[in-house]
């Protein structure tokens, strides 16, 4: 079964990880700062939730199976594409940026896996069970790229 945000104990492990990132840690890769990277974290959270707008992309990720094998299945390539609006080029501080992403993580999480979403950027119309699995992915990959 999937790790997904929708589990206490993996969105626990998440956030554990989250705690060890250090303001100036470096990543393995690409070049967003750890500031940058838990506010491009945190975005997300709120574009599914319908509280932050991003344009929507007709892509070939919107058909079955290729969102179900990229969300559940097949590895994330280090520096793959993401949203224009997800960049974020400001530094922030990481004491302010950690807190609002768990106050985001919980806010969604709080509406619970059978609420409806937006419809994702790139792989359009998604059901509870599969933002929990993809935001958990995402998240994964950048603790991954900070080496937590």
């Amino acid at each position: 079964m999937a790790k997904t945000v929708w589990n206490p104990a993996d969105r626990q492990a998440l956030l554990k990880r989250f705690d060890s990132i250090k303001p100036n840690q470096n990543p393995l890769w690409g070049k967003m700062t750890a500031a940058q990277m838990l506010r491009h974290c945190t975005v997300p959270f709120f574009a599914a939730m319908g509280e932050f707008q991003i344009t929507h992309k007709k892509t070939f990720f919107r058909f079955w199976p290729i969102t179900k094998l990229i969300i559940y299945v097949l590895p994330w390539p280090k520096g793959a594409p993401t949203a224009p609006e997800f960049i974020i080029t400001d530094d922030g501080d990481i004491a302010d940026r950690l807190p609002a992403l768990r106050a985001a993580m919980d806010k969604f999480v709080s509406k619970g896996e059978s609420q409806t979403f937006q419809s994702h950027a790139a792989f359009g119309p998604l059901s509870g069970a599969d933002w929990g699995a993809l935001m958990h992915r995402h998240l994964d990959h950048h603790l991954t790229q900070f080496g937590a």
